[in-house]
C-alpha cells in the first residue's frame, strides 16, 4: 500500500523532528527477522528512549536532508530500520545488543556528530558506557580522595588516642573544653 502525498509529507515531518532532537542514527538491515523478534527489539528500544522506524529510503533521505545525518544518505538502500536517539550511545547499544543475539539483524552503519559511522564505528559507540554509568564513575573518582583522607585522619586520631570517648563521670566543663 503506497502513501499519498500528504501522508508522505507527514512521515517526512515526523522523521525530521526526530532527527532534529537526536544525536545518533543507526541503520540496520532487518531482512528475515520474525515479527516476535521485531516486537522485542521495539520494546527494548522504547524502554531505552530510542525511536525505531521502518521507512522508505527515499523518505528517509528527504527527512535527514540538511541535518547532521545527511552524511549517510548514500547508505540508505535496502530494507532498513532506522534508530534515532537523543542519548549518544543508546541507539547503537540497543541495535548492537540485539544483533548479538539475532544474526538476521545486520548493522549497516550510522551517524554521530555529523560523521558517518561504519559497522565497527557503531559497535565501538555501543561499547561506551551510558551517561548514568559515566556520571557514577566520575562521582566515584571525585569522592575517592576525600574518603581516603577521612580514613587516614581517623586512623591517625585512633593511633594518638583521640578516638576514645571521655569518661562518663568527668565534669561537663572538662568535656566542653
Amino acid at each position: 500500500m503506497s502513501l499519498n502525498r500528504s501522508e508522505k509529507e507527514a512521515v517526512i515531518n515526523d522523521v525530521t523532528s526526530l532527527a532534529a532532537k537526536a544525536q545518533t542514527l543507526v541503520m540496520a538491515e532487518y531482512r528475515g527477522i520474525t515479527v516476535a523478534d521485531m516486537t522485542k527489539l521495539r520494546n527494548e528500544a522504547r524502554s531505552k528512549g530510542v525511536s525505531l522506524s521502518v521507512l522508505k529510503n527515499t523518505l528517509a533521505r528527504r527527512a535527514v536532508a540538511g541535518s547532521p545525518f545527511e552524511v549517510v544518505g548514500d547508505q540508505m538502500t535496502g530494507p532498513l530500520i532506522y534508530g534515532f536517539s537523543e542519548d549518544a550511545v543508546a541507539a547503537a547499544k540497543v541495535v548492537a545488543d540485539f544483533a548479538k543475539t539475532n544474526d538476521k539483524l545486520v548493522i549497516r552503519g550510522g551517524a554521530f556528530g555529523g560523521k558517518a559511522l561504519d559497522v565497527e564505528g557503531v559497535k565501538q559507540l555501543a561499547n561506551i558506557p551510558s551517561k548514568e554509568v559515566l556520571l557514577a564513575q566520575l562521582l566515584g573518582l571525585m569522592q575517592s580522595p576525600i574518603s581516603r583522607t577521612a580514613r587516614v585522619l581517623a586512623a591517625l586520631a585512633e593511633k594518638r588516642g583521640g578516638g576514645e570517648a571521655a569518661p562518663a563521670d568527668a565534669p561537663a566543663e572538662a568535656q566542653a573544653a
